[in-house]
Parts: C-alpha cells; sequence; structure tokens
C-alpha cells in the first residue's frame, strides 16, 4: 500500500524525564518490588526504545510516565512541568488493537474521539484533521467501516491514526506490533518511521523484539530482570531512513542487536548495574 504524505504542521516533541522512579505492589500481605530507583533521559523528539526480560516492569514503567498509575516514589516530567501521576499531553497506544477501539465506533468517529472532547472545534474542521490522519495511513477510504470489518493491521492503523490525531507531545507505545503477523509488522514499523520523521513526535516503545528495538529506535534502554533497572543504554548507530530488508542486513545493525542480546541473556546473579 502506497502511503500519501500530506503537507502537515510537524509536532515538536518535548523531552521526558524520569528520576527514581520506583513501583512497590502490594498484595495478599506481601510486597514486590517491580521498578527500582529508574533515571532516564528521552530528548525531544527522539525515538527511544525499551527491552528487558518478561515481567521486568518494562509497561509498568511506560504505564508511570503515562500518568495511568502513581509511581511509589520518584518523578515524571514532560519537559519542565511536574507531571507524576498525572496524565500529560502524552497518547498511550496498547497492544490489544482490537480492545483499544470503540466497536460502536466506526473509523471517522474512533479518531476523532481522541481530540474532539477536549478541542473546541466545528465538526467540519475536526473531520478535516481526521482525513488527513487516515490519508496518512492509507485508510481514507474506510472511513465510514466498524472495526471488526477491518483487518489486525488495519485495526492498528486506525489506532496510530486516532493517537497521532490528539496531537500529543509523546507517543508511549506499549509492544503495539506484537499481536500481528510478521509481514505486517513490518509494514507498520515502516508506516511509524513514515509519521515519526513527519511529526517529529517523542516516542518511548517498549518491546519484547529486539531487532524491533534496533530497527526503530535512536537509543535502546536495558532493563535488568525483576526489579527493573536501567543496566544498558545503547545507540542503535542507524543511519536513516531505515529498509525493512536492507536495514536488517547491514553488519552494525547485527552488532548492536547481538550486543543487546548478550546483555539480555546475561544470568540476574551475574548482572552488573551501574548508577545512571
Amino acid at each position: 500500500m502506497k502511503l500519501v504524505t500530506p503537507q502537515t504542521t510537524p509536532i515538536n516533541g518535548q523531552s521526558i524525564r524520569i528520576e527514581g522512579i520506583s513501583k512497590t505492589f502490594s498484595s495478599h500481605g506481601g510486597t514486590m518490588l517491580a521498578v527500582d530507583d529508574v533515571a532516564l533521559s528521552v530528548r525531544p523528539g527522539e525515538f527511544l526504545a525499551i527491552v528487558g526480560p518478561s515481567g521486568c516492569g518494562k509497561s509498568t514503567l511506560l504505564q508511570i510516565i503515562a500518568g495511568l498509575i502513581p509511581p511509589t516514589s520518584g518523578r515524571v516530567f514532560l519537559g519542565d512541568k511536574d507531571v507524576t501521576a498525572q496524565p500529560a499531553h502524552m497518547v498511550y497506544l496498547f497492544q490489544q488493537y482490537s480492545k483499544s477501539l470503540l466497536p460502536w465506533m466506526n473509523v471517522e468517529e474512533n479518531v476523532m474521539f481522541s481530540f474532539t472532547h477536549r478541542e473546541q472545534l466545528s465538526k467540519s474542521a475536526a473531520r478535516d484533521r481526521c482525513h488527513e490522519y487516515l490519508q496518512m495511513v492509507g485508510l481514507t477510504a474506510f472511513h465510514s467501516y466498524f472495526p471488526w470489518q477491518l483487518s489486525g493491521g488495519m485495526q492498528q492503523r486506525v489506532a496510530i491514526a486516532r493517537a497521532l490525531a490528539a496531537e500529543p507531545h509523546a507517543l508511549l507505545l506499549d509492544e503495539p506490533f506484537s499481536s500481528v503477523d510478521a509481514l505486517t509488522r513490518l509494514d507498520l514499523h515502516a508506516l511509524m518511521l513514515d509519521l515519526w520523521t513527519q511529526k517529529r513526535f517523542t516516542a518511548v516503545l517498549v518491546t519484547h523484539d529486539v531487532d524491533e528495538a534496533v530497527f526503530l529506535a535512536d537509543r535502546v534502554a536495558v532493563l535488568s530482570h525483576r526489579p527493573g533497572r536501567i543496566v544498558d543504554i545503547v545507540d542503535a548507530g542507524m543511519p536513516r531512513p531505515r529498509l525493512p530488508v536492507t536495514t536488517h542486513q547491514d553488519p552494525r545493525f547485527i552488532a548492536v542487536r547481538n550486543q543487546l542480546l548478550a546483555r539480555l541473556l546475561t544470568k540476574p546473579d551475574a548482572a552488573d548495574v551501574p548508577a545512571v
């Protein structure tokens, strides 16, 4: 599918800074430390990926950044504003596209829902913005369809259009490509990079897929086994634009991927946890 790139005003992504974030959960009289003293900075307009073993607290950390759950300690800043435990101008893109779209709304209504409830726009202006983003993801012709009438990849395109139509300063992605087939995933990777190049929003991606992290991101942060701590931050070092076939074959891509895999496969009792 050929994507159309309309002329749009870039969204200026803001920096994200997290300071000393820890999160403890209590259950059945006990406690579990999920994330421990995480400090991390994301530059304005940067694409940062976070990887780590299953259960290390990646999604918990992302939800704290989004203001969806409060940290036990620590603070989150968007630009210079302290947004700890309060939703800011960030949009969270979920893994389960089929559960994030509203099934009783068609594609156009789903996309407009992301901004019409908080912005004073006329119906025509709201529709124009909606169709601008549907055009960007190649779904203009499907504006009147309902989610259940679309393929999984098309549903996730709707979710991406809805997220970007809100024109966030930062986009938080919680494994949004893991529920689609391999070819659709590559197509969505290319779409996401195309949109990010146009809009330059700040992006933070949580993923289990090291190849995905290296392909999309400028830098990759590595979390340890639970409790999640930052044990490494690796520069992807790959030129842009990135292409699904040739980039994955680039020796630099392979070297960074192998470095990250070696770090992730380090045994918990042998892990060196430096101060960040």
